[in-house]
């Protein structure tokens, strides 16, 4: 399965092939050679190091939030240990 992440763009190269975008924190080059008109603050989902299409900040947000519930699903039972590690439970 193959799967593109949207992340924001953060800074565009002086030639306009390539962007830096970011993602949590989390900064990583990528080329721009199949998508034209990316500015800064644009959103573009992110596959093996290129963007392939430009996303709104709206379906970014909605993606990434989709994301983060499967995530948490499929650690059952971790919301319970963190709580009892706090508690001395």
């Amino acid at each position: 399965m193959c799967l593109a992440i949207p992340a924001e763009v953060v800074a565009i190269s002086d030639d306009g092939q390539g962007a830096t975008v970011s993602l949590d924190g989390v900064r990583k080059d990528i080329s721009l050679a199949l998508v034209e008109g990316v500015c800064v603050g644009d959103y573009v989902l992110v596959h093996v190091g290129y963007a392939l299409n430009l996303v709104s900040r709206e379906e970014a947000a909605r993606t990434l939030a989709l994301m983060a519930e499967l995530e948490q699903a499929e650690r059952p039972g971790q919301a319970e240990q963190v709580e009892q590690a706090g508690t001395g439970l």
